[in-house]
């Protein structure tokens, strides 16, 4: 999907405690820093439907498992992924585009690298039937 990039990242391995990538800045989808911030969704749950205007998301889950479900109401078209630590990539989303998650795993945990501060002026949020998928 236009719009869309999802990227492996590395995970090193210690017996004293893993480390995980997220981002650098001259990764593919940087496009500048605003802030980051973590988020957790149960299991079960599924929060969206939200479309930022300007902010470009970068989503990491180093902890549980989300399924990520992308909407382009311009194309008609859905892009899906479960991120996980098996599934260790991270997802870049560009503005205009429909985003929602489900808490898969028991505890969940996402971090997002935004590429602006948040503003409640920038995004819009529409009720998770609005748009017709099947979860």
């Amino acid at each position: 999907m236009d719009g869309v990039i999802l990227t492996p990242l590395k995970q090193i391995y210690n017996p004293k405690g893993n480390v995980f990538h997220a981002m650098k800045k001259s990764d593919i989808g940087f496009d500048g820093f605003g802030e980051a911030y973590f988020s957790t969704i149960n299991k079960g749950d599924i929060k969206g439907w939200k479309k930022h205007k300007k902010m470009v998301l970068n989503l990491v889950v180093p902890f549980g498992e989300i399924k990520f479900v992308i909407y382009d109401d311009s194309t008609n078209e859905f892009f899906s992924v479960k991120l996980s630590q098996n599934n260790y990539q991270r997802l870049t989303i560009k503005p205009n585009l429909w985003m929602a998650f489900e808490g898969v795993g028991k505890n969940n945990m996402l971090l997002n690298l935004a590429s602006i501060e948040h503003n409640i002026n920038e995004a819009d949020s529409i009720k998770l039937d609005d748009i017709i998928y099947k979860w």
